[in-house]
């Protein structure tokens, strides 16, 4: 054989071996930090983290929720506020402090994780008005990147009331048929010729939970906003227009999150009617 082909052939190898070390390690994604971002200053809805729900401030029943789950190796706070800070610091949480420049949670998440010594294969974005988020959906959300090496992004679903569909409050989603996010919106979503709420279809409710890979969240933080996230005003919309995959995990979950202070009456509601014990 030629030093040519010799040379080829042991280049070939190295390229092919490269490959499957690099899809393993991006299956494996084993380090997994969750990130709750929390801003004071909310537009809708201002000191929004620290409203209290049945007697614990709002950041606090998240942060409790999200240390239950198995797959996170960690999890903080990140805020930019110093009264939410303090307020996190007395139930235990550890926090990480961030600009107050940072315009959205996902580049929110991306900082407290470079804030962080260790170096993690993925950040979950828990919103932090998502109180009654179940651990296990984040780690059905964590186990979806993990299972999906084609995806840098995984979030959760679960059936849309009809009474909610068009709410501009409640993110609606459709998939492809292996589970891969088509869209995102606050309107009607898909819509129809009649223009009106179809109750034989099943309508797909965007939950508060993301989770990147961390090297994408890296490129993310770097992508220019898009015309579809700021219409919509949806940060997930970015990743679409860019041409990345965002695997969704449809659950059954029966909370809501908290966009507006009319919501903490329903929160509390279902905790007593669903989840008592966290009472």
């Amino acid at each position: 054989m030629s030093t040519f082909k010799t040379v080829a052939t042991v280049a070939a190898a190295a390229i092919g071996l490269f490959v499957v070390k690099k899809l393993t390690e991006t299956k494996t994604r084993s380090r997994v930090l969750g990130v709750i971002p929390a801003r004071y200053a909310s537009t809708r809805f201002p000191g929004k983290p620290l409203v209290m729900i049945a007697g614990k401030p709002m950041i606090q029943r998240t942060y409790e929720q999200a240390v239950k789950a198995h797959k996170l190796n960690k999890v903080v706070v990140a805020t930019d506020d110093e009264r939410v800070a303090a307020a996190c610091k007395k139930f235990g949480a550890e926090v990480v402090m961030t600009s107050p420049d940072i315009p959205n949670g996902t580049e929110r998440c991306d900082a407290a994780a470079a804030a962080l010594p260790e170096d993690y294969d993925i950040v979950v974005n828990i919103q932090g008005d998502e109180p009654l988020m179940e651990p296990e959906i984040i780690d059905e959300v964590v186990e979806g990147l993990q299972n999906a090496p084609d995806a840098v992004y995984s979030t959760a679903c679960t059936p849309c009331k009809h009474e909610e569909v068009t709410m501009r409050g409640r993110v609606k989603c459709i998939t492809t048929t292996d589970g891969y996010a088509i869209y995102f919106s606050r309107g009607m979503l898909p819509h129809n010729k009649k223009g009106a709420i179809n109750n034989k279809f099943n309508y797909l409710l965007h939950l508060g939970l993301q989770c990147y890979d961390r090297q994408f969240l890296q490129t993310y933080t770097t992508l220019p906003a898009t015309p579809l996230q700021l219409e919509e005003d949806l940060e997930q919309l970015k990743c679409l227009e860019n041409g990345y995959k965002i695997k969704v995990i449809v659950v059954d979950h029966s909370a809501h999150g908290v966009d507006e202070p009319e919501d903490v009456a329903s929160i509390e509601k279902i905790m007593k009617e669903k989840f008592p014990e966290l009472l």
